[in-house]
């Protein structure tokens, strides 16, 4: 469909990208083509070159950690080692798993099984405490499920029967290269699946865990270890942490905790032991041979419509730069990352946060005191532009024996940064780290930091320019900002002051007025037929919310432009959103991504504000039209 077939006051997104997406070809090895992946690409390509020269000597690197990650990369490389050593690698573990026989025997182990990334009965981890985020919680869950969701395990779901079947297929072939007989490897598929059934009962699905506000469930020790008996956690923080283990445990999935007996006790211990070795057998095929490597990814090729797994170069780059990301990253950033683009950047953002702020004097459903309490909020978000000044220590400690294979070095590269992340129950949080790398595609906020990050990759075309117009770049990385920006107001981030706690800083009657601009958000996009499927308004609304903030601070800047061009600011959002997908992936997006399809978003938010109308001259015989009434401008 070309730009000339599609009237844009009917279809923005397929006015402005049709053409593109008559032509575009995605990636054997990727789920999508269009705007953020064609830039991940990009950025792939040039580090993959970089790093090839690295290997051959032919280029160097100021960043001492860069040659671990060099090192890691010529691992991945050696196909003729890996091939030999085939599963071998990966055989100590299996059998140390296969020997353990009784939940006494695992709760004595369970500690060191932690650290070699083994799955126990309960997934846990270290973050910030949502009530006080300048301290660390211990956490925990229920276990991970085979599938993507819950909902997959419907009755009704042939989706998921069929990606079970797959995974199923998968893992008795992977089970097939181990010493089982083939009675046991049968078993052991058997109670894999069983136990997996069984979890799915309990765990929270993608719907629930989108209000991650409601994660923060602090308990007592001894009250989570009544719940979660025979697995003795008691045992393993005095193992982790001797005498200065956790008093509290924050419980991110109550149910999951509370009814863990509904799959995991004495009876059904069989079936656990069963489970996690094959999982671990699965998780472990991405560092052995070849052959295993392509077997593991089976699954992920059928739940995404990925055709081919990478070329064995980009393998290589992907576990580099994924094992040593900041390093990485920050090479990126000094490397490719301009002064003058990153001034600029900060420069957008500080406007936009002060013109969010003059956006919030002038709210209509707010209190004065709760409007005061929200630009107090923005004044103290932080801004983490392009990559971070300094790496942290470390990134200098993740050092493996030259000798070892790559599942030997990937296990300590695991074994360590698991080791870091569990030591900081006990530390302070360090408000410089960063989430994400400067070589990622991506922004967020975090709301327990009330921090936004923009790694350097991002700040290209078609986010971000110098040469584009002051329009464009609004119409791009400005509503990115904006959008980051508006997750602190969004209905999770609404929830945390301006410090990162969770804590209620609203008027009742101002949250309850809130809640109902919410409650339209979440009309206006449920229901949406795309691809076969319908959107979810409750999973996506948060997402929603964000892009419609981002929409209408932007906006709110462009009429202070002495030039504003409205229509180069709305077909730049739309390319922004540019995207081919596989239909599997959508399919897999639609059910559990909280982001709403690209096409939607790029669709959907410009009919909210008035200066769309304007742009085109829409009216109410126009596709791109919705009633005055139903226009939603929360922020």
């Amino acid at each position: 469909m070309s730009e000339t077939k599609v009237r844009i006051q009917d279809d923005l997104y397929r006015a402005v990208n049709g053409a593109w997406l008559e032509t575009a070809v995605i990636p054997a090895d990727r789920p999508t083509a269009g705007g953020f992946s064609d830039l991940d690409e990009a950025v792939e390509k040039t580090m993959m070159a970089d790093f090839a020269a690295f290997a051959a000597g032919e280029k160097t690197s100021d960043i001492p950690e860069m040659k671990y990650a060099v090192a890691l990369y010529k691992k991945v490389l050696d196909v003729d080692r890996r091939n030999r050593e085939g599963i071998a690698p990966v055989l100590p573990l299996l059998e140390k798993l296969r020997k353990i026989e009784t939940v006494e025997q695992l709760n004595a182990q369970a500690a060191e099984l932690l650290l070699q990334g083994v799955e126990l009965p309960i997934q846990m981890d270290v973050t910030e405490d949502m009530a006080d985020a300048t301290r660390h919680a211990f956490i925990v869950l229920g276990p991970g499920l085979i599938l993507p969701d819950t909902t997959y395990y419907a009755q009704d779901n042939p989706a998921g029967k069929q990606l079970l079947a797959v995974w199923t297929d998968m893992a008795a072939k992977a089970l097939a290269f181990t010493p089982l007989t083939a009675e046991e490897q049968k078993q052991y598929l058997d109670d894999a699946l069983a136990f997996d059934a069984l979890a799915a009962q309990k765990v929270k699905s993608q719907l629930e865990w989108s209000e991650y506000y409601k994660c923060h469930n602090p308990q007592d020790v001894d009250e989570v270890a009544a719940q979660v008996a025979p697995f003795d956690i008691r045992r393993l923080l005095n193992d982790l942490y001797g005498e200065d283990a956790p008093k509290t445990l924050v419980v991110y999935d109550p149910k999951a905790i509370r009814e863990m007996n509904g799959y995991f006790s004495a009876e059904t211990f069989d079936l656990y032991r069963h489970w996690t070795y094959v999982r671990t057998l699965l998780r472990s095929t991405a560092f052995l041979s070849e052959e295993l490597y392509a077997l593991g990814r089976t699954y992920r090729r059928a739940l995404t419509g990925v055709a081919a797994d990478p070329a064995l170069e980009k393998q290589a780059y992907q576990t580099a730069s994924m094992a040593y990301s900041e390093p990485v990253g920050v090479y990126y950033g000094r490397t490719y990352f301009g002064e003058a683009a990153k001034a600029d950047v900060v420069a957008m953002v500080k406007k936009i946060i002060e013109t969010y702020k003059l956006r919030m004097h002038k709210n209509t459903f707010l209190a004065e005191e709760t409007k005061a309490k929200a630009i107090q909020k923005l004044s103290a978000i932080e801004i983490k532009m392009g990559y971070p000044d300094e790496i942290k220590e470390i990134w200098s400690k993740l050092i493996f024996d030259e000798d070892s294979s790559y599942f030997e070095a990937m296990q300590t590269i695991f074994a360590i940064r698991g080791r870091d992340k569990l030591d900081r129950a006990l530390k302070r949080v360090d408000r410089t780290e960063w989430l994400m790398p400067g070589h990622m595609v991506n922004a967020c906020y975090n709301p327990s930091a009330n921090d936004i990050t923009f790694p350097a990759a991002i700040l290209q075309r078609p986010f971000y320019a110098l040469s584009q117009s002051a329009s464009e770049n609004l119409g791009g990385i400005g509503a990115v900002i904006g959008h980051e920006i508006s997750h602190a107001f969004d209905n999770n981030g609404a929830n945390f002051d301006e410090n990162g706690n969770l804590k209620n800083w609203w008027k009742e009657e101002d949250f309850a007025a809130f809640k109902e601009l919410t409650r339209g958000m979440v009309e206006q996009f449920d229901g949406i037929e795309f691809h076969g499927g319908k959107v979810s308004g409750e999973l996506t609304v948060s997402e929603n919310i964000a892009d419609n903030g981002g929409m209408g601070v932007t906006l709110e800047i462009m009429h202070t432009l002495p030039d504003p061009d409205y229509p180069a600011y709305f077909k730049n959002w739309a390319r922004v959103w540019c995207q081919k997908a596989k239909e599997e992936y959508i399919q897999l997006l639609l059910a559990n991504d909280v982001h709403s399809p690209t096409e939607l978003r790029a669709n959907m938010m410009p009919r909210n504000f008035p200066e769309w109308y304007e742009a085109f001259g829409v009216t109410e015989s126009d596709g791109m039209y919705i009633a005055p009434e139903k226009r939603i401008s929360i922020w």
